[in-house]
């Protein structure tokens, strides 16, 4: 489904060297995996035998009962297409290795030995295993059939399944075995733990995890023991987490008493698609590997995964906070560093009222009132015309008032008046004509006073009216330095809270903007009231933010794009409105190419940004038929 598939990571109950008893609490697990339709379900570290058998491993009664096990897991496995991945102590040429093994349908398809055994503090694994990072090619003989063998492995399946293997230390090496499985294909990676509980080292151990997912571009799927390990000198926890490209998508308790597993759908498509658009990865080493084929696993019906419906925006405050901080940081030193190059001292702005200027405004205050400037030198122009009403012509003055900044009004009616007549326009007529002749005398006025006073023109327009093209053409879509140009609308209002949170003499003001429809002020007001609302035109930002969030960073379908709305804004829309908005989204992003390509200079602020010198490059006479088309055929 769209490229979800789902992956569990499970921790049994042990007890230490009872085969038995591990491998029907590991059968109960796999149980419930298959019945949620995982594809495939991990298991710790030596789960058949238990981790903390120590000298026992010399035992030829525990190996004995490990093969016992492990056929008694394949014989359970019939019928069932959730492959599952069981950690068991293996003798091969000899030698005894700690090792992987992969099951499914009724046979073992692989086993992967451990690459990096430690010795080192709690850790003396040499005293009974040999590493297998050498084994390439092999097989071994189990349960009567011979069984590919080796760290050269990858399964792959059906939905773009591949995967690879490691354990335990493997992610603790300089280079992990997972990186190589990584840059030959393997977009889900499984590592088998037995990691042990010391204070600080959980967090240490989701950091490493989480890093790995994102250097490699993949699914990371981690268990380690848990509490029913021997308590001798050390104590397991029982830690389990699954991360895709950076971020924990789920994970378990620790220093639980009984089993558990966990589930997450993993997105192969949106890693696809990091792979091919971000980063040096194509460019990484490409090792040999044997490719094992897996039967086909369950596909998922619907998806058991929170869709952050504004993705722009981060979920918890306080990395809200922390994130407006630095975005203001970005833009004003991008400013200041603007200002030095060209030796000028003076920025002007066009201070509507609204939420997009007055974030400009906020951001070249506070990047003057970081290098020292005097805030005299920002001079902010407030323009009203045709359609401008008393509340946000009152806010811009009353919030450059409070912030001590140069003020200046300048009405455009006459001159627009003028210009009607000049070009034989009825002004009577409210066409696009009515509304771009102001919006071009705004920027004339703005570019010719920057001239005389030595200064530059801030643009306040953002990154969601760029991706909708909705600016006037040499209009507003024009300046000398666009400080908004890679945030989008809905985190601009986030900013401005922070903002009002912040500047305490300006925050009854702010809340007022905020509380303001989005409008261009282009048109009549209706009784003293903004009469031309966007969101009433173009549907809500928080849609469209949405749509170019996951066509650009995944470059996810249209009908992907409609599934991943449907799952984000639940009852919030109806199928219907989404198709609608998106429809008009995929129009209006392909039609306004022309704009975006010569767009002034503005600092990237997000992993997003539509920079045609950066991060998005589209011929303008590219046609949005195939995407239209994709989205028809989903209705």
């Amino acid at each position: 489904m769209f490229g979800f598939v789902r992956i569990a990571a499970a921790v049994p109950k042990v007890r230490v060297a009872n085969v038995g008893f591990n491998v029907s609490r590991m059968l109960e697990l796999w149980r419930i995996a298959s019945q949620q339709n995982a594809a495939v379900v991990l298991f710790p570290e030596l789960s058949v035998s238990s981790y903390s058998c120590a000298d026992l491993f010399y035992q030829d009664t525990l190996h004995k009962a490990v093969i016992e096990g492990l056929a008694e897991m394949v014989e359970a496995s019939t019928g069932c297409s959730t492959a599952a991945i069981a950690g068991a102590p293996l003798w091969h040429n000899g030698r005894l290795y700690n090792c992987a093994v992969v099951i499914q349908e009724g046979r073992i398809l692989g086993v992967v030995p451990k690459s990096f055994v430690p010795e080192h503090k709690e850790y003396y694994e040499k005293r009974w295993f040999v590493s297998g990072k050498e084994i390439r090619g092999e097989s071994i003989p189990l349960l009567g059939t011979e069984v590919p063998f080796g760290t050269d492995l990858l399964f792959e399946g059906e939905e773009e399944i591949v995967f690879g293997i490691e354990v335990c230390e493997d992610l603790w090496s300089v280079v992990p075995p997972s990186s190589y499985q990584a840059l030959a294909g393997a977009n889900i990676l499984f590592n088998l733990s037995a990691s042990d509980e010391i204070v600080a080292k959980s967090e240490y151990r989701s950091s490493l995890v989480a890093t790995q997912s994102a250097r490699c571009m993949a699914a990371y799927v981690y268990t380690s023991c848990g509490v029913g390990e021997s308590t001798t000198d050390v104590v397991f926890g029982g830690d389990c987490m699954i991360a895709e490209n950076g971020a924990i998508l789920e994970r378990g308790e620790r220093f639980l008493d009984e089993s558990q597993i966990i589930f997450a759908d993993v997105d192969l498509q949106r890693l696809k698609s990091f792979r091919a658009a971000e980063g040096s990865f194509a460019d990484g080493e490409i090792r040999s590997f044997r490719r094992v084929k897996i039967f086909e696993t369950p596909r998922i019906g619907q998806l058991n995964r929170r869709i952050d419906p504004h993705p722009f925006v981060p979920s918890k405050k306080s990395e809200r906070s922390k994130r407006c901080e630095e975005i203001f940081s970005i833009q004003g030193a991008a400013l200041n560093k603007r200002l030095t190059h060209i030796g000028a001292e003076k920025c002007v702005i066009g201070v509507s009222g609204g939420l997009d200027s007055t974030l400009a405004l906020l951001a070249v205050y506070r990047a003057y009132e970081s290098s020292g400037r005097d805030p005299k030198d920002i001079v902010c122009v407030t323009m009203p015309g045709f359609g401008t009403t008393g509340r946000t012509l009152e806010n811009a003055k009353r919030l450059c008032e409070a912030l001590g900044v140069d003020f200046r009004s300048i009405d455009i009616t006459e001159a627009c008046l003028e210009h009607f007549r000049q070009i034989g326009h009825d002004p009577s007529e409210h066409t696009t004509v009515y509304e771009n002749v102001q919006a071009r005398e705004r920027t004339q006025i703005l570019m010719d006073l920057a001239n005389k006073i030595g200064g530059i023109v801030i643009g306040t327009g953002d990154m969601s009216e760029s991706a909708l093209g909705w600016s006037t053409y040499n209009g507003d879509h024009m300046s000398m330095y666009a400080i908004n140009v890679g945030i989008p609308k809905t985190l601009i209002r986030y900013l401005v809270e922070w903002a009002a949170e912040h500047y305490p003499q300006i925050s009854d003001i702010l809340a007022d903007i905020l509380a303001t429809p989005v409008s261009p002020e282009l048109l009549p007001p209706s009784e003293g009231e903004i009469s031309q609302k966007t969101e009433d035109l173009l549907g809500p930002y928080e849609l469209h933010d949405f749509f170019l969030y996951h066509m650009v960073k995944s470059g996810a379908s249209a009908r992907k794009i409609l599934f991943l709305a449907q799952s984000a804004f639940g009852s919030g829309y109806t199928k219907e409105e989404v198709e609608k908005y998106l429809k008009l989204f995929l129009r209006r992003f392909f039609s306004q190419q022309y704009k975006r390509s010569c767009m002034p200079d503005g600092p990237k602020i997000g992993t997003i940004a539509l920079s045609p010198r950066g991060d998005w490059r589209m011929p303008s006479d590219a046609e949005a038929a195939e995407w239209i088309k994709d989205l028809e055929e989903e209705s």
